[in-house]
């Protein structure tokens, strides 16, 4: 008898595996156990991978190359220039700690002038809301400084270890003489560049000249050398070594774009109803006919990408929005013969509804673009005010605690004050003390009976002074009075400066 028809050899049914089992709670026959094999997700891993592998990007040119190529040149001029700048015999901007003065140009800012510092802030980041609103990430494409020290580091490394493929092969070399000396002269560059960098940044701290010296002879301060040692190196790693990562992992600012992105929003974009379904093809055949898109998929859009993403998966994060991908992808449509911007900037909606560039950039003024261009305009308007009518002039009032009244010969009632000036100008002034709020009331500097106080440019200064009344002329108790101090005309127009406080008549 066969097999198949040998009823032993058959599966028994389920209540008859139960009858032959020992454990007649556990079946005989169960499906078999699948279990899943351990490890990440292919996403996960796909992220992993990606952060560990290096990206070559290809060098590429047009009008986007251009404009970088040009904030690059214009960042850096003023970065490198601007502490070399004078103004009235000093350095034009400085950030002095040790002295607790900011420098800029005419102006000088105190600690009191912090409030100043605030509204810039609040300045920035309305601009950051409205220039992502209407284009997305056009700061970090083209001036965020991590951008244009990683454009200026790849040009030196394509001058020397040559473009993407180049770059490549070397890398997959092993290490011979020839390969040393390339990567030694590139990063013997990069660190000249970044210590160039470190030494400018510190130079808006402390005078740039009298660094160079001390520079020179290695006398710099503990601080300073920690400063410009610290930021050469960031300056080295970020744009060296870490480039793409520090837009793609670090950097918080393209995590919450989204928030500030909408369907108006111009971005770099890939038409996928153009260019889908994409292929390659000849350049003589018609590509229509053949039901393929305008994309011929050469991936040179994410060659060239500095953050190695593929822009035809859609609106990215890590995208940076520096429009190399527009460029080449121009390139090759000039080559195909075919309409340019297949990758363009634009919006998602114009995408969507077919809607031409003039059309998009009608809706860029929506309800949320108007919002934040009034708030920055006021708060603009009311910034540039504020500082061009800003007194020079302050005073602060100390009251002397140890003494608070007292009589004094020739039957005087006499209180001490030590008054706080600053001069916030840039030529000292000479002032004039004076006191309102009662009868007989008199004013002069502590260490005699002069009623006028100099103040160098750019100083502040401890004055104690004195106010005194003819006993009996006011009851006793505390009295409400004013101290006043008028500039002369010498130096510029009159600065009057008013402050109150208390003359305290002891009983």
């Amino acid at each position: 008898m066969s097999s198949e028809q040998d009823p032993s050899n058959a599966l028994p049914t389920q209540p008859e595996a139960a009858g032959k089992q020992d454990n007649p709670e556990v079946p005989a026959w169960r499906p078999p156990k699948i279990t899943k094999p351990r490890g990440s997700s292919p996403h996960v891993e796909k992220a992993l991978t990606d952060v560990r592998s290096k990206i070559y990007s290809r060098s590429v040119t047009g009008i986007f190359a251009r404009w970088r190529v040009i904030l690059v040149v214009l960042t850096q001029a003023i970065f490198y220039g601007l502490p070399w700048i004078n103004w009235n015999g000093r350095q034009a901007v400085l950030f002095d700690l040790a002295e607790r003065k900011f420098y800029l140009f005419g102006m000088v800012l105190w600690p009191q002038d912090v409030i100043y510092l605030a509204v810039l802030l609040v300045l920035s980041a309305f601009s950051l809301f409205l220039f992502t609103a209407m284009a997305g990430r056009l700061f970090c494409g083209y001036a965020c400084p991590q951008t244009v020290y990683t454009e200026i580091f790849m040009w030196v490394e394509r001058k020397v270890e040559g473009d993407r493929v180049a770059r490549i092969r070397l890398d997959e070399q092993p290490w011979s003489l020839r390969k040393v000396r390339i990567k030694a002269t590139k990063h013997i560059l990069w660190i000249l560049i970044a210590w160039w960098t470190g030494s400018t940044f510190i130079g808006y701290f402390a005078p740039i000249r009298e660094l160079g010296m001390d520079l020179f002879t290695l006398s710099l301060g503990p601080w300073q050398w920690f400063w410009m040692v610290f930021y050469a190196v960031a300056t080295w790693g970020n744009a060296g070594f870490l480039r793409e990562a520090v837009c793609k992992y670090m950097c918080p600012y393209a995590r919450f774009q989204s928030v500030m992105v909408d369907h108006d929003t111009f971005v770099v974009t890939y038409d996928h109803v153009r260019g889908e379904p994409r292929g390659g093809r000849s350049r003589k055949i018609d590509h229509k006919e053949a039901g393929l898109g305008d994309c011929v998929d050469c991936s040179l859009c994410v060659q060239v990408c500095p953050t190695g993403i593929d822009i035809r998966d859609g609106l990215q994060y890590m995208c940076i929005g520096c429009g190399a991908c527009v460029d080449v992808c121009d390139q090759v449509m000039d080559k195909m013969n075919y309409d340019k911007g297949l990758i363009r900037y634009t919006s998602g909606r114009a995408i969507e509804e077919r809607m031409t560039q003039s059309q998009v950039r009608k809706r860029m003024l929506r309800p949320r673009v108007i919002v934040y261009i009034a708030l920055l305009s006021l708060i603009a308007l009311a910034f540039v005010y504020s500082l061009a009518t800003r007194t020079t002039l302050r005073m602060d009032i100390i009251r002397d605690r140890g003494v608070l009244g007292r009589e004094i010969p020739g039957g005087l009632i006499e209180n001490v004050y030590r008054l706080q000036m600053m001069n916030a100008a840039e030529e000292p002034v000479t002032l004039t003390l004076g006191v309102e709020g009662a009868p007989g009331l008199s004013i002069s500097t502590a260490q005699g009976e002069e009623k006028s106080i100099r103040l160098e440019a750019a100083s502040n200064a401890l004055v104690p002074v004195v106010v005194r009344v003819p006993a009996g002329e006011l009851e006793p108790g505390l009295h409400d009075i004013v101290l006043r101090v008028d500039s002369d005309e010498s130096s510029g127009p009159g600065r009057k400066v008013l402050e109150k406080t208390r003359f305290y008549v002891p009983q």
